[in-house]
């Protein structure tokens, strides 16, 4: 691991608090709403909104931080999430809870990440990295994500799936914003210009739109199945917040322990053959999961599944900041976000549906196909341009 300096340590510190509170919400939110009455369509529709919603914001902050800088922004995430969390805690209404759900980000299993703010915090951090040790700090702040939303994962299964859970998002914007108000943001000077540099931003623009699409296929499986997991769980083998959290919480460990051996992968193979290693083995578990006979051996294809497909998001969020220069990169992360979230505000509403009408296989399936093409297209369109190599 290359050295990684104490401002970047703030930020992936604020990223551990907030991945513990997610950690649990994805655990205990939808078995929390379903004890309330809501159905498995109402809470895919509740997903979908929250996604969109994050899409609209997403848009507009990552350009917006590179002109603008990046704290400012990631702050504002803290006070949002906090007003979540008072909502939550002060009503158990359906509309109430429904809004702080889609201005929360309640279940959605972020990693620690800053919401529909995320591009500002990734751009932030990444001028604290040089760009050949993207790859391996990046993978290491997604780690730190894992093993945050574990943690998170085993309080769900003490706290259960109550109104007093959202008591961890509150003290963790709390805790997030007081480590990221003393660290420094560099100001944004003015980008002084290039021989040639309307036709590097032509390229620049070329690629993004590739990144875009790709994006779509991998957003599309994700979304299919994540956002349901706890509810697939309680359905299929009828388990308890008290057994799923544990579940999870391994599957979230192991992610982390996949992502540090991604950012090493990275360091030996490359960036995109890490990435297409790993969710090569991600893929294969993912059809494998709706035909597992016993609670058992769900959960442990799932964390096999989270440890090789989700550990390979720092690795993947590296390619996508590489791409550009560093004036840009928080349109790149707006970029990859939100080509990623669209369809992941599209997908679950679908998946709902199939979930309620009894097909509990069929979102998995159809996930894989999704993620197959995205996987097979991957190297094809990013081998040449890995952050590992020389620009």
């Amino acid at each position: 691991m290359p050295p990684i300096r104490p401002e970047a340590k703030r930020l992936m510190a604020a990223r551990f608090s907030r991945s513990i509170a997610q950690g649990a919400l994805v655990v205990d939110f939808a078995l929390y709403a379903t004890r309330l009455g809501w159905s498995a369509a109402f809470l895919g529709v509740v997903f979908a909104v929250a996604v969109l919603f994050t899409v609209m914001l997403t848009a507009a902050i990552g350009p917006a931080s590179d002109r603008l800088g990046r704290k400012r922004f990631v702050l504002v995430y803290e006070a949002i999430s906090a007003l979540a969390a008072v909502i939550a805690l002060a009503s158990h209404a359906t509309w109430p809870l429904a809004f702080a759900a889609v201005i929360g980000g309640f279940g959605r299993g972020a990693n620690g990440a800053a919401g529909p703010f995320g591009p500002a915090e990734q751009s932030w951090l990444s001028g604290f990295i040089e760009r050949r040790d993207f790859g391996a700090v990046l993978s290491f702040n997604i780690a730190i994500g894992f093993f945050g939303m574990a943690t998170g994962a085993v309080l769900a299964g003490v706290v259960g799936a109550r109104q007093e859970l959202f008591l961890l998002p509150l003290v963790a914007a709390l805790i997030a914003a007081a480590l990221l108000i003393v660290t420094p943001d560099p100001p944004r000077g003015a980008v002084p210009a290039r021989s040639g540099q309307a036709a590097a931003t032509r390229g620049e623009n070329g690629l993004l739109w590739r990144l875009a699409g790709l994006n779509i296929l991998n957003g599309t499986g994700i979304g299919l199945s994540g956002p349901f997991m706890s509810w697939w769980f309680a359905a299929k083998f009828h388990a308890t917040a008290g057994t799923i959290g544990p579940a999870l919480a391994v599957a979230f460990a192991a992610g982390g322990i996949a992502s540090v051996t991604t950012g090493a992968l990275t360091r030996r193979l490359g960036v995109v053959r890490a990435v297409v290693l790993m969710r090569g083995i991600g893929l294969a578990s993912l059809f494998a999961l709706p035909f597992a006979p016993s609670f058992a051996t769900a959960t442990a294809i799932y964390a096999l599944r989270s440890a090789f497909n989700r550990g390979t998001a720092g690795a993947r969020q590296a390619v996508a900041l590489g791409l550009v220069g560093d004036e840009r990169r928080g349109l790149a992360a707006s970029v990859n976000s939100i080509s990623v979230m669209v369809p992941r505000g599209i997908a679950p509403a679908l998946a709902g549906v199939l979930f309620e009408s009894g097909a509990l296989a069929a979102p998995f399936l159809l996930a894989g196909l999704f993620q197959g093409a995205y996987l097979f297209l991957y190297p094809r369109v990013f081998g040449a341009h890995d952050p590992s190599r020389p620009p």
